[in-house]
């Protein structure tokens, strides 16, 4: 694959790029440059993790671009997820890997990174301490968002996550950080960081967080205001009523979508537009809208701005897509639920998942 094709298949899957001229004189220098991403195990998988992310990975890989999948279980541990208990945390990473086999993605090609192993290693903590050595406690607490929290901590070990994540950029020797816009502010503090100690500079690679079910009357992402808005509308496990899961049944899908925020003719803001552009006619050359005669009956759409365009024309009612969107989702969700439900190893990491209690 050329040079051009390869930098369209990753501006494809960001929302972000700083910045695309480095991101071009990086395709040009090396063939297979190396990014990550880091996961919080914490609870059972929803549709940002367990489906959209696994379709932006096969066109990272499609690009050439080697892929470390970091299982952020230290992570995990600090920010007092499933209680803090490292045991059960280190179940999760287990299960979340079971749910990205089943939705298609090929362990083999990627690697696959317990940050449990960075504890052992004396030049890691060295680099956690340079890095916060190089920015301020104001800094750091700004951004503890990426942690999901505001600037205020329950402990003092909080204080450490942004100095770890920035640290874990230059422990994995990664050329790009392709995490989600939720994580801008670390991947910036590492692109500082970097030019302050003479370290590589990432390029940070920054792909959309899908919105939850409620939407959001202003998506726009123009400025750091309307990033933080994006941020805080996103699909959250911890808000199960706006949230779609992995292992949702057909009509469960069905009904949560159908609840979902979708005003007529409106794109901003409208979480089952962004499912249809983000996941569905990635994974699908078609959309077909089956509908009788007298409301305009079957229309096929092989692009998502001829659906939009629809959409905002008032051509195709906010139900149809609401139900086509259902359809389209459950037939990505059904091998993963399918999975959990026959093979015994992926049921019994699901059972004991459900059973853990869930914190923020």
């Amino acid at each position: 694959m050329d040079l051009e094709n390869r930098l369209q298949l990753l501006k494809g899957i960001s929302q972000e790029i700083v910045t695309e001229a480095e991101l071009r004189d990086l395709l040009e220098t090396k063939s297979k440059p190396t990014a990550y991403d880091g996961f919080e195990p914490s609870g059972l998988a929803h549709l940002p993790v367990g489906v959209y992310r696994p379709l932006l990975l096969k066109d990272l890989l499609k690009a050439n671009v080697k892929f470390k999948l970091l299982l952020a279980d230290s992570f995990a541990w600090i920010n007092e997820k499933l209680g803090g208990d490292l045991d059960n945390i280190r179940v999760v990473s287990k299960y979340f890997l079971e749910v990205w086999k089943a939705a298609g993605l090929d362990l083999n090609k990627i690697e696959v990174v317990w940050h449990k192993d960075h504890f052992d290693d004396g030049e890691y903590w060295k680099k956690v301490l340079l890095v916060a050595k190089h920015h301020t406690e104001n800094r750091t607490k700004r951004a503890l968002q990426i942690a999901g929290r505001a600037e205020e901590t329950s402990h003092v070990a909080q204080l450490f996550y942004p100095s770890m994540q920035v640290a874990d950029v230059f422990q994995l020797d990664v050329d790009i950080c392709q995490l989600g816009l939720d994580q801008r502010k670390a991947n910036m503090l590492a692109r500082e960081v970097a030019d302050k100690l003479k370290w590589k500079k990432p390029v940070a690679l920054h792909h959309r967080m899908l919105l939850g079910l409620d939407g959001i009357t202003s998506a726009s992402a123009s400025d750091e205001a309307g990033i933080d808005a994006e941020i805080n509308a996103k699909m959250s496990k911890s808000k199960p009523s706006s949230c779609i899961f992995v292992h949702d049944s057909t009509e469960e899908i069905k009904k949560k979508l159908g609840g979902a925020y979708c005003p007529a003719k409106i794109v901003q803001g409208n979480p089952i537009l962004e499912y249809m552009k983000e996941i569905v006619f990635r994974a699908f050359k078609e959309v077909t809208i089956e509908r009788p005669v007298k409301f305009g009956g079957t229309v096929t759409y092989t692009s998502y701005i001829e659906l939009e365009t629809d959409f905002v024309a008032g051509k195709l009612h906010p139900m149809d897509l609401k139900n086509t969107a259902a359809i389209y989702l459950d037939k990505l969700i059904a091998p993963i639920r399918t999975h959990f439900e026959k093979d015994k190893t992926a049921n019994k990491l699901y059972e004991e998942v459900k059973s853990f209690n869930i914190t923020r």
